[in-house]
């Protein structure tokens, strides 16, 4: 696959890294905060159990291959696709649709063919490889389901005589944001025949079914409180909390009530800016002390 597609490699690396950089943004406040571990996987044993932790992590990964990707597409760095010149002609509501659509069409397949092999390779059948393709899908329709249309007007003196418009993709942070919330909601599944096809349904008969965007899990998390590195688990220890947060990120959640260090430290800050004509902002420092919170 790889070797078939050497050019795409690149928007591939791209799409991992941009993963990786949202899965820690969304978790910053979190006991399980993304952290990259120096093995295989990235991000330690987490990933390979199957917990929403997991699931996050291949749906975004999913999604983050198939937004570089596409977005190489549409800027011109791939022989193999352009724009999506399937959109064109004049849109219900009277605009003309032109420009550089979003070729989120070949991302998505690009993406299936790319980030699932690895699942249909050892046989779709395995309760894992259930939920990886599940939350893999999951991903893409993140963005799928949240592309956007962006329009520009044409005209003398900046009226809007012609429109024209395009399909764009969300930005990614959206994409973070809404699987986030997935995350915070998603089901957990176990197998059952159906038939003689296996799926994935809520191990509690009282819950709705899943949807194709749904995050699915099939073990409980582990608390990620103390350091167990043989379960690929850093621990909350030295952590920044929050003193003031009844939340996870405050220091009686974080911290596991192993209680917390403070410490005072000089934080500078730009103060007293002021606009000079013409045409900068000057400001001057300012010293502050504050404090800092960390997890026993």
């Amino acid at each position: 696959m790889c070797k078939r597609n050497l050019e795409v490699m690149d928007s591939v690396r791209r799409g991992a890294q941009l993963a990786i950089e949202e899965c820690q943004f969304q978790f910053r406040n979190r006991r399980w905060n993304c952290s990259m571990l120096d093995s295989l996987p990235v991000f330690g044993k987490v990933v390979t159990q199957g917990t929403r932790e997991a699931a996050f992590v291949y749906a975004i990964s999913s999604a983050g291959v198939a937004f570089a990707v596409t977005r190489a597409c549409s800027s011109g760095e791939l022989d193999k696709c352009g724009c999506d010149r399937t959109v064109h002609g004049v849109s219900p509501q009277g605009f003309q649709w032109s420009g550089c659509s979003d070729n989120i069409a070949y991302g998505v397949a690009f993406s299936q063919s790319f980030v699932d092999v690895r699942e249909r390779s050892k046989g779709a059948s395995s309760s894992r490889a259930l939920m990886n393709l599940h939350n893999n899908e999951a991903g893409r329709k993140a963005i799928l389901n949240h592309m956007r249309v962006e329009c520009k007007c044409h005209g003398v003196s900046g009226s809007c005589e012609v429109k024209t418009c395009w399909k764009a993709m969300p930005p990614f942070r959206k994409v973070g944001n809404v699987l986030k919330e997935k995350f915070d909601g998603a089901t957990e599944v176990e197998q059952r025949k159906v038939g003689s096809t296996k799926v994935l349904v809520p191990k509690n008969s009282q819950f709705k079914p899943h949807t194709d965007e749904d995050l699915v899990y099939l073990d409980s998390s582990p608390d990620f409180c103390e350091h167990d590195l043989r379960n690929g688990v850093l621990g909350t220890s030295g952590r920044h909390c929050n003193k003031t947060s009844k939340a996870i990120d405050g220091c009686e959640l974080m911290c596991c009530g192993r209680g917390f260090h403070t410490d005072e430290v000089e934080v500078v800050e730009r103060c007293s800016c002021k606009f000079h004509w013409c045409c900068f902002v000057k400001c001057k420092q300012c010293h502050r002390v504050a404090e800092m919170h960390t997890c026993r």
